[in-house]
Formats: structure tokens, sequence, C-alpha cells
């Protein structure tokens, strides 16, 4: 069961997180916690006309926290605010719906299914 969770690809994500820290001045900063898991997480976005313009967070999480968080890094900047809710609504659909995985940039989001 542990494999089928933390598989290759999960772990490889978490081990590289990129953008890790705060933002000077963020246009808006966010916190997630799990109570499943303990995961906590902090974003910090700078938008400039609806677009993401720097992203920045402080991880610390489990394992498929940390590769999300990765993901998102490495994709956020240059992202719509209306891209970032489309993600958002299909990533609740497909963990909670078994809907199919976000496509384009953040199609890597498939492996946390």
């Amino acid at each position: 069961m542990i494999d089928d969770v933390y598989n290759a690809k999960i772990l490889g994500f978490a081990g590289n997180i990129a953008r890790i820290g705060r933002l000077d001045r963020p246009d808006a900063t966010a916190r997630a916690h799990s109570k499943l898991c303990g995961s906590t997480v902090t974003v910090d976005l700078k938008m400039d006309d609806g677009v993401v313009s720097d992203f920045a967070h402080d991880v610390k999480a489990c394992a498929l926290g940390q590769a999300s968080s990765s993901i998102m890094a490495q994709h956020v900047v240059g992202a719509s605010a209306e891209e970032l809710r489309s993600v958002r609504e299909t990533m609740l659909k497909m963990l909670k719906e078994n809907g199919p995985p976000p496509e384009g940039r953040f199609a890597d989001l498939k492996y946390l299914e």
C-alpha cells in the first residue's frame, strides 16, 4: 500500500521542490493545513494583470504535499488566475469524483491520483 502512495515519481517530485521561501510584499498569501497528515503549506503570489509573475512557498508536508507543491512551483508562474481556478476544480473532481486529471502545464498533477 505505501509503495502505491509513495511511488518513485511522487518521491522524485518531493525531492525537487523549487521556489522555497517567502516573497517580500506578495499580492496574495494563503495557508493550507491537512488534518489528515499534519502538512502545512504557505503560498505567496505576485500577480501582474491577472497572471502569476512570482511565486514562493513554505512547505512542511508529507511526500504527497511536497510533490504537489513541487509540481505547482514548476508551472505556476505564467498561469492566469482563471487557469488556476480551473486546475483547482479539475483536481477536486479527480480526487473526489474519479474525474480526469488536469491537462496542459499542470498535467503532472495526474501522479497524485
